[in-house]
């Protein structure tokens, strides 16, 4: 089932749909053409503004592990051959701090569903029963509604914006591999130890390395203002952690 068709949802993304058209309206008359791509990405910003509580948590969570992350490596080796005592362990030591282990874990469930809604905006024909204008709208040359494979055996001049969306995917995920690599190595060097998840993550490194990549493939098949969407949402995650980390945290060798 399409949840783009319940009323409700239709409702909404019809409200959005009306909201991005407004935005391109008001930009036009001074970015031209560029207008609906701009309007996408200040509908991204809005959204992820609207989030900025989720983002907090989650580092908040991230910092919680941090300073917990001696107590956890000893309990571990304590516990190691005693599943169930590790496990009672575990939740006793959350306890005490008030915290819990999927702190970092429910609200990014929870900012799910706002996302979804938005990227569905840009990637069906149809919205509330009426043709999806923004699709149809041209910028630099590239259709909204296009993906790159419907645009392959035209010339680069007629694709470059697309190539470079999927240039800019491709730096964010890159990013976040390092930061995430970065702060993974200086919790190992709190702990004086590596966690088996760690340990088995390592040994995956060849795989894990790519895999996020597979994102830019994807973006290449679904419409361009969904990559448009895609790029500037990670690319706001990259800005948006590194800030918070820094302000909620402290720089890696620092709290190391």
């Amino acid at each position: 089932m399409d949840f783009t068709t319940i009323p409700a949802v239709s409702a909404v993304l019809d409200g959005i749909a009306s909201f991005v058209e407004a935005i391109g309206g008001a930009l036009e008359p001074f970015t031209g053409s560029w207008a609906p791509l701009l309007a996408i990405v200040v509908l991204t910003f809005v959204v992820r503004l609207a989030l900025l509580p989720v983002g907090i948590s989650q580092v908040r969570a991230e910092r919680t592990r941090r300073r917990l992350a001696p107590e956890l490596a000893a309990l571990r080796r304590r516990y190691a051959k005693q599943p169930e005592a590790l496990n009672r362990a575990l939740v006793e030591l959350y306890r005490s701090h008030g915290a819990s282990p999927v702190a970092g874990c429910l609200p990014l469930l929870a900012q799910a569903p706002v996302l979804s809604a938005v990227y569905a905006l840009f990637v069906h024909q149809e919205i509330a029963g009426h043709a999806n204008a923004l699709l149809a709208a041209v910028v630099g040359g590239v259709p909204l509604g296009a993906n790159l494979f419907h645009l392959l055996g035209t010339t680069i001049t007629a694709i470059w914006p697309f190539l470079v969306v999927l240039a800019l995917l491709g730096l964010a995920i890159e990013l976040t591999r390092r930061a995430s690599a970065r702060w993974a190595g200086s919790t190992t060097e709190v702990t004086g130890t590596e966690s088996a998840a760690a340990a088995g993550t390592r040994a995956l490194a060849p795989v894990l390395r790519w895999l996020p990549f597979l994102s830019v493939v994807f973006a290449a098949i679904v419409p361009f203002a969904a990559g448009v969407y895609l790029a500037t949402s990670a690319l706001w995650t990259v800005a948006e952690r590194a800030i918070l980390r820094r302000v909620l945290i402290g720089r890696p060798e620092l709290t190391a």
